[in-house]
């Protein structure tokens, strides 16, 4: 499961992480793919097999509130609500790639985070803003998601994808059927 942050916070990074999104979803058949700002909002189909330019300007079309606000936790609670409590096995990998930055409320964003955690064998958090040798994840997003992250890693440039996906083959993902 990816879930991209695709708010106002993030908007000079989702069109390359979009395009990076396109690519697992072309490659992993199982994966399931969402982009979430104020709303979450399931884009796998919209990836699958198309042109990436057309791809991306469907799911602009689909994301109606792209680069504006974010809502972290309710979107994860629509996560987990309507996905993950009838689709997740103990072999679910999930993989946010957010900034943490949230309008909304902590503890609603922490107590999902904690739902998710138990239906995931494995949760990844992208923070592009991690590729930063100054940053510190003070956020209050950030504070509430990462006691319930296995890797928090960065997702600023091609280099730190190819490290995430190093770190997906040792879980095996990439088998065939995936």
């Amino acid at each position: 499961v990816l879930v991209c942050d695709v708010s106002g916070s993030m908007d000079c990074y989702s069109r390359f992480l979009i395009q990076f999104m396109y690519s697992l979803q072309n490659r992993l058949t199982q994966l399931e793919t969402f982009v979430l700002s104020t709303r979450l909002n399931r884009i796998g189909h919209l990836l699958r097999g198309r042109d990436i330019d057309q791809a991306l300007t469907r799911v602009s079309e689909i994301a109606l509130d792209w680069s504006g606000g974010t809502a972290i936790g309710s979107c994860l609670h629509s996560l987990n609500e309507e996905f993950m409590r009838s689709k997740a096995s103990s072999k679910t990998i999930v993989i946010i790639i957010s900034d943490g930055w949230d309008r909304g409320d902590a503890g609603l964003l922490a107590r999902e985070m904690g739902r998710l955690r138990q239906k995931a064998h494995k949760m990844f958090w992208l923070n592009p803003l991690l590729g930063s040798h100054s940053y510190q994840p003070l956020c209050k997003g950030m504070q509430a998601a990462l006691p319930y992250i296995d890797h928090f890693l960065p997702a600023h440039n091609l280099e730190s994808l190819i490290t995430l996906c190093k770190r997906l083959s040792v879980l095996n993902i990439y088998s065939k059927g995936n």
